[in-house]
């Protein structure tokens, strides 16, 4: 498996080790996560589930649009 490095401020780099304890990982597990997550292009397991289908409260309705507005040219 390849090996990334990369360089963060000092700030970044604490930040990223705090946010990892918290979700109990490796600083090494939680970057991957990250990676894969921005690189992958696909959903989050479980985000259809949690956000679409998640709403608990009255059905949603679009009002009705009306016209586009008439703009001058340039």
């Amino acid at each position: 498996m390849p090996q990334l490095h990369l360089y963060v401020s000092d700030e970044v780099a604490e930040a990223a080790k705090s946010r990892a304890k918290a979700a109990g990982k490796s600083l090494s597990s939680y970057l991957a996560d990250l990676v894969v997550d921005e690189v992958a292009g696909e959903w989050p397991e479980g985000f259809f589930e949690e956000v679409v289908g998640g709403w608990k409260g009255e059905p949603l309705e679009r009002p009705k649009q009306g016209r586009a507005e008439r703009r001058d040219r340039f």
